[in-house]
Formats: C-alpha cells, sequence, structure tokens
C-alpha cells in the first residue's frame, strides 16, 4: 500500500484546523466540477456548435463525452484508492483539468485564421481535441469525487450524513458562482475568446491543490479497522459488481457500437469472478440501497434538463438569460445543503428521504400543469421539486457510509457511479421515450392526416415506440398541422413530467420500507467501525443523544 504519508486520524466530535482546511479543500475541488460542468454545457450551446461546423447529434456526444467517463473512473478509483492514497487520486484529477485547458486550447488555435477548404479540416481537428479533452476532464471530475466522499466520510464518521450534504453543497454552489461569471462573460462566450470561460476552471483547480498538496490525509475507517480489501469487495458482492459494471459495458457498447448482449455477458463474467472471490453475493441492504439508487438519479439529474426547457422561453420572453433559471434552482439547493444537520436530526435521514419523495412527487405533478401558466407560477412548482430532490444524492451516499462502512470508498462512490452511469444509460432515454410516446398519441388523435406523414418506428435496448421524425416534421407547411404538430410536442413534455412522478413514488415506496425496517431494529442507527469490531451507534447529527450519554 503506497500511503505512507497519510496519518491516522481518529473520529472526533471537535476537528482540528487541519481537518477543517481539508475538508474545504475537497470542498472547492467539487466546484471546480461544478465549473467545469457549467462553462463547458454554455460553449457546447453558444459557441462550438459554429465555430466546429457540428450538428444536434454531434453536439449531443460532446455533452455525453463530458459525463459518462465519471462514472467510469469513479467506480474504478474506488477500487484502488485505498492502495494509492488520497493524494495520488488528488493530482491525477488536477492533472485531468491542465490536460483539458492545454487540448481546448489547441482546439481553439486549430480554426483561428483557416477558411475555405481547409476549414472542414481543422474543424475536425478541433472538434476530435475537444472531445478527447472531454473525456479526460470527465475522468478528472470522477476522481475529484472519488476521493473527496471517503476522506469527508472518514473525518466526520460520527456525522456522516450531516458532513456529506455539506460537502455537496458544493456542487450547486459551484454552478450558482460559475453561473454568475459565465453569464457575465456572455459576450466572450458568444463572440470572443472562449478560452477565458473555459479558463476559470483554473481558479478553484489550482486552489484545491494548493490546500490539499501537503495535506495530512487520514486513514480510511476501514483501514482502521482492520477490515480487508476482501471484506470491502464483499459488501459490494456478485450484485453490486452486475449492476455496476453491467451499467458501464453498456454504456462502453452505446459509445463502441457493441450489441447489448455483450454487454449483459461481460457483466456476468465480472459478477462471476467478482462472487467467487469475495464468496458474497453482496450486502442486502446496499443491494437495495443500488436499486434506489437509478431511480433516484433519474428523478434528481433526468429531469433538470426538461425543467429548464419549460422555464427558458418564459425568462426570454420577459428579457433575462435562461442561465439565471440553473443559478436560481443550484442557490436553493446550496443553502438548505449547508443546513441539513438540524434537519437529519430532526428527522433522521430516511425520515428526510421520505420527505424529500413526497415534494419531488408533488413537484413533478404541479410543473406538468403549468403548460399555459406564466413564469411566477412555473418558479413556484420548480421550487417545490427543487427543494424535494435537494437532499436525494447525498443523504443516499450518507446513509450507504452510515449502514456499509466496510464497503470504505468503493460502496461510497460505487452508488455514486451507479446513479450517474443509470441516468445516461436508461434515464435520459426512457424520458425521451415517453415524450415521444405521448406526443406521436396526441398528434394521432388530433391530427391522423399529419400523424402519418410524420410518425416513425424507433426502438431503445428492445424498447419499441412510435416518435415524431424531425426531418419531415421540417416538411410540414399547412398551418394547422403545424400547430398540431406544436401541441403534441408540449402535451408530450409535460405529460412526460406527471408520469416521471413515478420515479420518486417508487422511491417513497422504498424509504417507508427501510423505515419499517429501521424502527423494528430500534430506529435508525448508523453502524461505526471501531478496531476489528463493529456496533451500531445511534445516529445524532452533530447532537449527543442517548447512544453517547
Amino acid at each position: 500500500m503506497n500511503n505512507a504519508q497519510e496519518a491516522p486520524s481518529a473520529p472526533q466530535t471537535s476537528h482540528s484546523t487541519g481537518d477543517m482546511i481539508m475538508f474545504w479543500g475537497c470542498f472547492i475541488a467539487l466546484i471546480t466540477t461544478a465549473f467545469a460542468f457549467f462553462s463547458r454545457m454554455y460553449l457546447c450551446d453558444v459557441r462550438f456548435e459554429s465555430d466546429f461546423g457540428l450538428e444536434k447529434v454531434a453536439i449531443g456526444a460532446l455533452k455525453g463525452a463530458g459525463v459518462w467517463p465519471f462514472a467510469i473512473s469513479i467506480i474504478l478509483f474506488s477500487l484502488v484508492i485505498d492502495r494509492i492514497g488520497y493524494r495520488v487520486a488528488m493530482i491525477f484529477s488536477f492533472v485531468c483539468y491542465a490536460i483539458y485547458l492545454v487540448l481546448a486550447c489547441m482546439a481553439y488555435g486549430a480554426i483561428q485564421g483557416v477558411s475555405g477548404e481547409e476549414l472542414a479540416a481543422a474543424q475536425d481537428r478541433g472538434h476530435n481535441l475537444l472531445y478527447l479533452g472531454s473525456i479526460i476532464l470527465a475522468l478528472g471530475n470522477g476522481t475529484v469525487e472519488a476521493f473527496i466522499n471517503p476522506i469527508v466520510a472518514t473525518m466526520f464518521s460520527k456525522e456522516k450524513t450531516k458532513w456529506l450534504n455539506i460537502l455537496h453543497a458544493g456542487w450547486p454552489g459551484g454552478l450558482v458562482v460559475a453561473g454568475i461569471i459565465t453569464i457575465a462573460m456572455a459576450d466572450t462566450a458568444k463572440t470572443g475568446d472562449w478560452r477565458l470561460v473555459l479558463g476559470t476552471i483554473a481558479i478553484p483547480a489550482v486552489i484545491y491543490f494548493i490546500m490539499l498538496f501537503n495535506a495530512k490525509f487520514p486513514v480510511s475507517e476501514r483501514e482502521q479497522a482492520g477490515v480487508s480489501y476482501r471484506e470491502m469487495l464483499a459488501e459490494f458482492g456478485a450484485f453490486g459488481a452486475f449492476v455496476g459494471f453491467g451499467l458501464i459495458f453498456m454504456q462502453l457498447g452505446e459509445v463502441f457500437g457493441w450489441p447489448l448482449s455483450v454487454s449483459g455477458v461481460l457483466a456476468a463474467i465480472v459478477a462471476v469472478a467478482f462472487g467467487a472471490y469475495t464468496q458474497s453475493f453482496g450486502r442486502g441492504i446496499l443491494a437495495f440501497l443500488i436499486v434506489i439508487m437509478m431511480p433516484l438519479a433519474t428523478t434528481e439529474i433526468g429531469t433538470d434538463g426538461w425543467i429548464s426547457g419549460l422555464m427558458e422561453k418564459p425568462m426570454e420572453a420577459a428579457g433575462y438569460n435562461p442561465g439565471w433559471v440553473l443559478v436560481y434552482t443550484s442557490a436553493i439547493m446550496m443553502v438548505l445543503r449547508f443546513f441539513a444537520g438540524p434537519i437529519v436530526h430532526k428527522l433522521s435521514p430516511i425520515g428526510l428521504l421520505i420527505l424529500s419523495s413526497i415534494l419531488a412527487i408533488a413537484g413533478l405533478l404541479a410543473l406538468s400543469r403549468t403548460g399555459s401558466s406564466g413564469i411566477a407560477v412555473i418558479f413556484v412548482a420548480a421550487t417545490l421539486y427543487g427543494i424535494g430532490k435537494t437532499f436525494f444524492w447525498p443523504t443516499m451516499l450518507g446513509v450507504t457510509a452510515e449502514q456499509c462502512p466496510k464497503g470504505g470508498a468503493l460502496t461510497l462512490n460505487a452508488i455514486s457511479g451507479i446513479g450517474m452511469i443509470a441516468v445516461g444509460v436508461l434515464g435520459f432515454p426512457l424520458i425521451g421515450a415517453l415524450q415521444e410516446k405521448t406526443a406521436s398519441a396526441e398528434l394521432a388523435v388530433t391530427s391522423p392526416a399529419t400523424a402519418e406523414e410524420v410518425l416513425v418506428e424507433k426502438s431503445y435496448m428492445g424498447f419499441d415506440y412510435e416518435a415524431i421524425d424531425p426531418d419531415k416534421k421540417k416538411e410540414i407547411t399547412g398551418e394547422e398541422d403545424i400547430a398540431a404538430l406544436a401541441a403534441a410536442d408540449k402535451a408530450g413534455q409535460f405529460d412526460a413530467l406527471a408520469k416521471m412522478a413515478v420515479f420518486p413514488a417508487f422511491m417513497l415506496v422504498c424509504y417507508l420500507i427501510l423505515g419499517a425496517y429501521f424502527k423494528s431494529k430500534g430506529g435508525y442507527q448508523a453502524e461505526v467501525l471501531t478496531g476489528h469490531a463493529a456496533k451500531d451507534e445511534e445516529f445524532t447529527g452533530g447532537v449527543e443523544g442517548p447512544a453517547d450519554k
């Protein structure tokens, strides 16, 4: 194990200056991932399409290249991070950001001063550099999550849910700051040197690198307790390996074009090998949490694009930059996550997840009824939904860390990676299919003749559905037909929001089951590793409880 530089740190209720510097370094590292996400996505829409001659499919692939490697790196790094050390992972993430900026600058330079017949080739070179840079950037983002989550869970082993919520306020906080900076640089982004916009990533990246480079990283809670590497893998087990690597292979299959059956075979091989080595199917409660995490990720991440899309036109009509929508909703999440401790203490983590599910259901149903509403009504509905989704992700990480501490960095980070891949491979396409199915059904009723001209059969991973073909849609010229198409699209969008409420509804049922399970055991308790043994200790959220007296 190459971790000699990292000093053990026993769990404490009061934390040293060094601990807090390390925590805020991890916080700023997460802010860096938000800067990278916001600036890239913004430039994909306002500059990269025209500068590099890309159509929508290529832009979508470029956006995706900055997302899917994240989940792969967070899972793979979690398998080895205890052996290579947190410092190595931190340095790797910083190097990824530096390489990305260099490649992006090279892409910018590739098209400068080029015109005529040479332009297409230059655009292609620039696009390839951006695509490669986006993959490297996503690997860096995933590595950040791979080291910050176990560090914070170890330092605050008695208050994991509280401090993981505060840590993950860094993501929406970063979106707020990056959003304000990017909006202020809107003219530069649209017509000037967009390297200046991307270059803002360097600010938080350099800060966290300086703060963490000489830090005395803690030895993980698992290692302090003497839990072996095989025991850690056993917590994840054959089930976790099948789901996690199955989703990875599905994503790689989408990128490289191999069939779904190949992904299934590869996942089965890994799961059998994993199970044979660990002699474990996996921890039962972790398997249950993995099942919940997939619809949770779809609820939180998958619906964000729909909600932003609903609010963009009213914002533009009112004369505001649509980017303020994301800034607003992110600010809500940031503030609430900072105050997670008292809320968790009052409700317990499971109680908070139950309440969040109820609010998310209500918010999605409210949004589905705002099709003809003004901007104020849409903001109210989006606020309700935003509050509901705020605590989902970090609280699930907290529950995983508290219930499966033997799993160490692997279980804590793998469940996050599974959520990210699931929303990309399954969530986004499913939401799109829901919209297409509703829109095509609506068009078939309101304008059968138009439907006959534009509807085509499509399939995604064996799921067949009808969709409105965009090319055939452009050929429609009649005013009534165009109006019917617009109405069908709108109906599909808003009806899809209502149908998406099934995801938090499913989660609500699961959390109620978990609540009943913990109630039968005397209430929610966090499992705390002490030495080579483990005991249950009441979760207190930062205040003294019966178990501490």
